[in-house]
């Protein structure tokens, strides 16, 4: 019997978690097509191209509102359970508040670590493709700056032609082992540059040891210089700001490649932020369902719905609001980053703890 009854909490559960996330799927592809439509209209592309990127786009953004989705599922699937006395139904069978939500919380942290190592991997390579896509079609194309297994590269427009930029690496602040090209209007070389180091901390970038080969009518000049002034669009910063948005890479590649990802120039600090966020995950939705449960099992009297709704949406906002404040203590250096991402899941786990035990005696 114990085991029919459990298998009816979890399809039901689960059941539930694929409606809300087929919601806010379809929510979420109508938001964003319009956003990709605007982005395309003046392109000559088909219809199909901004609904590809759409569901594309959308699978990600779905794994950053797992714990929500799940608090919402969990509260939906309950409140059915408890209005249709169903719940009470349980009871008599020896299944206490806390049996059902250790039933529905252990199938939450675990569905989350499913999601990290089959799930996320798959929607990492269809942002990966999104984000080519997008790049393909921008406008801003004649600046591009990429970094792949062969370094950073850099390519920007100047007023007497073109510039490329290769480097093996970026670390604090310094390019190593830099190749520059300049190139005319009609993409003839007119000048290499190579430097063993360069400090880009600004947009004026300092080449140490430059070695500086002019290239004029098929004659080439050579001269090194202790130090090397070229002035760029691109700074430390504004590099490093490219390349914060990491949907692109998987759970598996910041574990498997951590140093790899770090050597190509990728910051240190968003790696690690990243990485703690995929990693708590579980957590969160553990402690999400915790709070789902909380709410609903108080009582076994029926209530109205419109009033958990309420209080549902309350408590995502604060939620939210509360990943945000933490996040944004780490981006201000007031804690790091890889604690913001712990800092609310620890907090709203303390929270719940104590109010799964509460509704236990009930």
């Amino acid at each position: 019997m114990n085991k029919i009854l459990m298998n009816y909490l979890l399809s039901g559960f689960f059941t539930t978690i694929m409606i809300v996330i087929l919601i806010f799927f379809c929510f979420g592809v109508i938001l964003n097509l319009f956003e990709e439509i605007e982005f395309f209209k003046n392109l000559n592309t088909p219809i199909i191209t901004p609904i590809i990127l759409t569901c594309l786009y959308i699978p990600g953004l779905l794994i950053k509102l797992l714990p929500f989705i799940f608090f919402i599922s969990s509260m939906w699937f309950l409140l059915n359970l408890r209005n249709s006395t169903d719940l009470l139904s349980l009871k008599a069978f020896g299944f206490s508040n806390f049996k059902i939500f250790i039933i529905l919380g252990l199938s939450s942290f675990i569905f989350g670590w499913f999601v990290l190592f089959v799930i996320n991997p798959v929607t990492s390579v269809m942002m990966k493709y999104y984000e080519q896509t997008k790049s393909e079609y921008s406008r801003d194309i004649d600046h591009l700056v990429t970094i792949n297994k062969n370094g950073l590269w850099i390519k920007e427009n100047l007023s007497t032609g073109h510039r490329i930029i290769s480097a093996d690496e970026t670390k604090n602040k310094i390019l190593k082992n830099i190749v520059i090209f300049n190139l005319d209007e009609n993409f003839r070389m007119t000048e290499k540059i190579t430097s063993k180091k360069a400090d880009i901390s600004n947009n004026q970038w300092i080449l140490e040891d430059a070695r500086i080969s002019k290239f004029e009518d098929g004659v080439q000049d050579q001269k090194f210089l202790k130090e090397y002034f070229i002035t760029s669009k691109y700074d430390h910063e504004k590099i490093n700001s490219l390349f914060k948005n990491l949907d692109t890479m998987s759970f598996l590649d910041l574990v498997l490649n951590y140093k790899t990802l770090q050597n190509k120039g990728y910051n240190k600090n968003y790696l690690d932020q990243n990485l703690n966020a995929l990693l708590s995950v579980p957590f969160f939705l553990l402690i999400m369902t915790a709070l789902a449960s909380i709410l609903t099992m108080s009582t076994l009297k029926k209530s109205n719905n419109f009033t958990f709704i309420v209080v549902g949406l309350i408590a995502c906002v604060g939620v939210y609001y509360f990943k945000d404040l933490s996040l944004a203590l780490g981006q201000t250096n007031r804690i790091s980053l890889s604690l913001a991402a712990w800092v609310p899941v620890t907090t709203i786990g303390l929270f719940a703890s104590i109010g799964i035990l509460q509704i236990n005696e009930k």
